[in-house]
């Protein structure tokens, strides 16, 4: 069984330390396609962040909702 069949998408803000501590959570458990924003958190590299855990850096509400619905 993998965490990333669940039918759940992840949308985080990046704006305070909570964040931080969730995003870890969400990386040790191996969930993946995690949209994060404004932009990716400087303190990992940018080649890490997007290939290896798949993150997504957040863009138009209207695009990030219509990727999230079909699943991307």
């Amino acid at each position: 069984e993998d965490i990333n069949e669940l039918p759940v998408s992840y949308n985080i803000a990046w704006y305070e330390q909570k964040a931080v501590l969730v995003l870890l959570a969400l990386l040790h458990l191996g969930v993946k396609k995690i949209y994060i924003g404004p932009t990716l958190p400087a303190s990992i590299s940018e080649n890490v962040l997007v290939d290896k855990f798949d993150m997504r850096p957040n863009s138009t509400v209207n695009d990030d909702l219509e990727k999230i619905m079909v699943g991307e």
